[in-house]
């Protein structure tokens, strides 16, 4: 099993989680984060460093965030790895109380794949 990151990570991008990763499981896109279910190795120290509750053991993933699954592996095939914290971004706590942030990555998901098409 692994664990994924959902939609609340958008616009927030708290890192922390990535920093805890034993395995740098976890890239990096400009708004958000992802992880590599291929390098997750279940260990759980992402979802308590996690202030947005954005990430869940694929077991227990909520229904509402079945598309997050796909998404994690594609995109971490693509974007960089990511090994420390960062700051989050400058809007974060406006934007971590906001529900169904999903149609704010359509630009960056296009972008990604048209990086990775060349």
């Amino acid at each position: 099993m692994s664990h994924v990151v959902t939609e609340e990570c958008i616009r927030c991008k708290y890192t922390k989680c990535a920093s805890l990763c034993p395995v740098t499981a976890f890239h990096e896109a400009d708004e958000f984060l992802v992880i590599n279910p291929n390098e997750c190795i279940d260990c759980g120290l992402c979802v308590h460093a996690c202030p947005v509750h954005a990430i869940y053991p694929l077991e227990i993933l909520p229904e509402q965030y079945d598309e997050c699954v796909e998404r994690n592996a594609r995109l971490s095939k693509v974007l960089p790895v990511i090994y420390a914290t960062h700051e989050p971004l400058a809007d974060a706590d406006m934007w971590k109380a906001v529900p169904n942030k999903r149609q704010l990555i359509d630009a960056t998901l296009l972008a990604v794949t048209n990086r990775s098409a060349s």
